[in-house]
């Protein structure tokens, strides 16, 4: 006989389940698991028109590996070393540290089972979501093994929840995501929905060499993206001019001898009320004279409480419309073969040149493709009218003569029911509502102390009607409410 303290028992009994559970049950339930994801991975692929590439499922880990390493980054860290005196364990620690900071971990039930789902009740308890233009045959010639980017304008920053919402049925979209969204909780969510964080304005050339060669990584994997050229929301509601940083990461590098093609699809986006548009106008406004709004903490919950109350009282209405259109893609295999270009064989000047010129194609053909919406037709009349008085006749008739010749321009205009006068309708109730328009006896004019706003808006379409850059024509499909 032996005898053996209890609590020597007690250690025993539980280092020998520890060993059950690492050796036997831990092995099992991963491999459980795993299948069961691997099975919807597989059925997601065959309901998705662009399938999830094995890039995105790989473990974070081995993707920040694969960056640190990469040979280019090596000898960026030698290089920095050398040229700062900084000892090359600091630097590549340095190189770790940004590589953590920019990989995404994508998981796809976050993605479409919580991330698709909560965008869409969203994007429709917020407005009345349209597909406007959409080029279906030829974005159907896409091959489902090219890699796609979705080119579009930034007007919002719902447009991440719009466009995840409309384009969930085809693919899952990474987003390039700036500082504002590194908090606790949300920027985990971010991730996991397969989005990487940028520092939109960071002058280290060490992190952008990381990030670039991230970008250029997951192009060559074939990983959807959609990126905004413009940098940024639009301040004064037109179109800016494109940023090429991003861009030149993705196109800078590509291969037209390899089998994958890169597919840049326009994406046009138009709403009929934008969340942030106090905010963004607000210093506009100041130059022009005008006294902002409130903004900030105060004024958000002010208006939660306000849209709280409306609800609860049964005279809450959405903000309006919010559309969408997908224009003509652009094959850079094409593109550079038409015009007997090797990236490979440019130098850096000349391959920025040529990315330049791509991103110009490319916000033309966005432009062309952004949709017409009731308050952006209507904030167009009063812009024009100036201090000019109209009566509900006359601005019906104005409303009319600009979609005649918005459409004879061939722009998508939506007219929702396919009734004029209950789009200017909608869009009247919308600019009277938060004080934009002034009615008086039967006669409407714009508030002199709103320009700013009502200009904003109609800025959006300035390019349509012949005030801003122009669009190329794209054909006009039938309005569809």
């Amino acid at each position: 006989m032996i005898q053996v303290p209890v609590w020597l028992v007690v250690l025993v009994g539980l280092l020998a389940m520890i060993g059950l559970i690492d050796r036997f049950l831990a092995p099992t339930l991963r491999w459980m698991l795993r299948r069961r994801f691997n099975d919807a991975i597989d059925e997601l692929n065959t309901r998705l028109k662009l399938r999830i590439q094995p890039f995105k499922l790989t473990r974070r880990q081995s993707l920040i590996d694969r960056i640190v390493f990469d040979q280019e980054i090596v000898r960026a860290i030698d290089a920095h070393a050398v040229a700062t005196g900084e000892p090359r364990g600091v630097t590549m620690a340095r190189v770790q540290a940004y590589a953590r900071e920019i990989v995404p971990t994508f998981n796809a039930w976050t993605y479409f089972a919580f991330g698709a789902k909560a965008a869409r009740w969203l994007s429709n308890a917020l407005y009345r979501v349209r597909l406007g233009y959409f080029d279906e045959e030829k974005l159907k010639l896409i091959d489902a093994d090219s890699t796609v980017v979705f080119v579009m304008n930034h007007r919002s920053n719902m447009d991440y929840v719009l466009v995840t919402y409309l384009a969930s049925a085809s693919s899952a979209l990474s987003y390039a995501v700036g500082e504002w969204a590194r908090v606790p909780l949300l920027q985990t969510m971010i991730r996991s929905m397969g989005a990487y964080f940028i520092r939109r304005d960071s002058g280290d050339p060490l992190y952008r060499k990381v990030l670039a060669r991230y970008v250029q990584i997951a192009t060559a994997e074939g990983v959807t993206q959609a990126v905004f050229p413009e940098g940024g929301l639009t301040r004064d509601g037109a179109l800016r001019p494109p940023k090429l940083g991003l861009l030149s990461y993705i196109t800078g590098r590509f291969d037209p001898s390899q089998a994958r093609d890169l597919v840049l699809v326009p994406v046009g986006i138009n709403y009929d009320r934008v969340l942030e548009d106090r905010n963004l106008t607000a210093g506009i406004a100041r130059e022009a004279g005008e006294t902002p709004s409130r903004r900030g903490a105060r004024a958000v919950a002010s208006y939660l409480a306000q849209a709280l109350w409306l609800r609860l009282t049964g005279r809450w209405h959405r903000f309006g419309y919010a559309s969408v259109s997908f224009g003509e893609p652009l094959s850079l295999k094409a593109y550079l073969a038409a015009r007997k270009l090797d990236l490979r064989e440019l130098d850096d000047a000349a391959r920025f040149a040529v990315t330049g010129g791509i991103a110009a194609v490319m916000m033309q053909r966005v432009a062309a493709i952004v949709p017409v919406l009731p308050v952006p037709l209507i904030a167009s009349v009063f812009d024009e009218a100036g201090e000019e008085q109209l009566s509900r006749i006359e601005l019906m008739a104005r409303v009319q003569g600009l979609i005649d010749r918005l459409r004879a321009g061939g722009v998508h205009v939506h007219i929702p029911r396919r009734d004029v006068d209950y789009a200017l309708e909608a869009g009247l109730r919308i600019l009277t509502m938060r004080h934009l328009v002034i009615e008086a006896d039967g006669l409407y004019q714009a508030s002199p102390r709103e320009r700013t706003i009502l200009r904003y808006y109609a800025n959006s379409i300035a390019h349509h009607r012949g005030d801003g850059a122009s669009a190329a024509t794209v054909p006009s499909p039938a309005a569809a409410d």
